[in-house]
């Protein structure tokens, strides 16, 4: 493995020459942090969508989905209070011009400028939301914002969302989109981005139950990622302690992975409270209270909120998969788990004559239904295998001499690099049941 402090840039690397993430508007000089998935990546971050949305609402019976839209009533920001309090403190450096957050790690607990020794001017608050004019005509628009989170937009979506699904407590209501934050200092990759996607959940229950239901939820959370090949070794749980809780929440943990730049949070599960739908229902004067059918009487729910960044995850499944293998040559290999890899299966004629790329064709033709397959035919076999070793792509069938014989092909698998004959009748049943037993190298 590489050291931890050139693992990113290793990561990074590989990212753009795969075609996994590179970076937006690159033509141009790029943006700053702003990023674009190439064909892998998209696949990998469907994966990532996918797999949440299979644990967190597909496989539950307690539930439901929402896609609310990214542009609110303003009125929703005033009331949630990020117009008033959605404030990072801000300092220039009067020599480089560099502006920092004024509590970041670059300037805590310390006077002068890392990057160029230059003082620092006096912070003030910024405001972390992006602003814009809504309207078609000069001096008759209104300012509106690119939201911030996507959690408001089920909490005052909730009322309607339970009369219609007709839902009873506890119930969840989960949504993924993107968000938007003006970052004063976003950065290390993928990880801290101002345009993001968040994957979120509102469980709602009865506020004296609330308690009993958090660290369920904890658990629930933490065991996806393991569930999808994290190393237990550097995933951890850490509860705030109560000083740094926001003002809303009774509790909240992160889970926390360590990246190649040190521990940092990959998902946070909170306790909210009321605090959001009483916001709500003060500013909108709309009654937002649940009728409780049991105990004949109306109250407001209690939130449990499970929050992941989708961006995030990604970077934590390519950092934990990315490996370098010692030999003749570095073999970089990525292990991410057979349910979020790109392509599930490779496939290649070993030569391009005898028949044999009409038969890959052909064997590509009845796996491709199932799962994502990719066909390559070009150059030295053992380059084709590295380059899907890199890709991240499980399995690769190779389809050569023998096959014409007895329609068998040789079966490689990434991790082990163990090659067999597997009958092309079985192909599809053997991978389908190899990828749903997949376990991390040396389990």
């Amino acid at each position: 493995m590489p050291p931890e402090s050139t693992k990113i840039d290793k990561i990074v690397s590989l990212c753009k020459r795969r075609g996994y993430i590179f970076p937006s508007s690159e033509i141009y000089g790029g943006l700053s942090s702003s990023w674009d998935y190439g064909p892998l990546g998209v696949e990998l971050k469907r994966n990532v969508r996918e797999a949440w949305w299979h644990s967190t609402v597909t496989a539950r019976q307690d539930v439901v989905g929402l896609d609310a839209a990214i542009l609110m009533h303003p009125k929703v920001w005033e009331a949630s209070g990020h117009i008033s309090g959605f404030q990072d403190p801000l300092v220039d450096c009067k020599k480089c011009k560099r502006r920092f957050k004024a509590d970041g790690p670059e300037v805590k607990d310390r006077k002068d400028c890392p990057e160029c020794g230059g003082d620092l001017t006096d912070a003030r608050m910024f405001n972390l939301m992006f602003s814009t004019e809504m309207g078609v005509i000069e001096g008759e628009t209104s300012t509106v914002y690119l939201r911030p989170e996507t959690a408001q937009g089920i909490f005052v979506n909730y009322v309607t969302v339970q009369k219609t699904a007709r839902l009873k407590l506890p119930f969840g209501i989960a949504q993924i989109g993107k968000a938007f934050r003006n970052e004063i200092t976003p950065g290390n990759f993928i990880f801290r981005t101002r345009e993001f996607e968040q994957m979120e959940l509102e469980y709602f229950v009865k506020p004296s139950d609330a308690d009993r239901h958090f660290e369920p939820w904890v658990q629930e959370r933490y065991n996806w990622y393991l569930k999808l090949g994290i190393s237990p070794d550097r995933l951890r749980l850490r509860p705030h302690g109560e000083s740094e809780l926001a003002h809303y929440a009774s509790a909240c943990t992160d889970i926390e992975y360590e990246f190649p730049f040190g521990w940092s949070e990959l998902e946070g599960i909170a306790n909210r409270g009321d605090y959001d739908l009483l916001k709500h229902q003060e500013s909108s004067g709309k009654d937002l209270t649940y009728f409780d059918d049991q105990e004949k009487r109306r109250y407001l729910p209690h939130v449990i909120e499970p929050s992941a960044g989708v961006d995030r995850s990604v970077l934590t499944f390519l950092a934990d998969a990315y490996d370098e293998e010692e030999g003749d040559e570095i073999r970089v290999v990525l292990r991410l788990h057979p349910a979020l890899a790109p392509i599930k299966v490779a496939i290649f004629p070993l030569v391009k004559k005898d028949g044999m790329p009409e038969r890959a064709r052909e064997i590509e033709t009845v796996l491709r239904p199932a799962m994502a397959v990719f066909y390559d035919a070009g150059g030295a076999i053992g380059r084709r295998y590295r380059r899907q070793d890199e890709a991240g792509t499980p399995f690769c069938v190779t389809v050569d001499g023998q096959t014409t014989d007895d329609d068998t092909v040789t079966l490689r698998d990434r991790d082990s690099m163990k090659q067999e004959r597997i009958h092309t009748k079985e192909l599809l049943p053997v991978i389908q049941e190899r990828i749903s037993a997949w376990k991390r190298p040396g389990e």
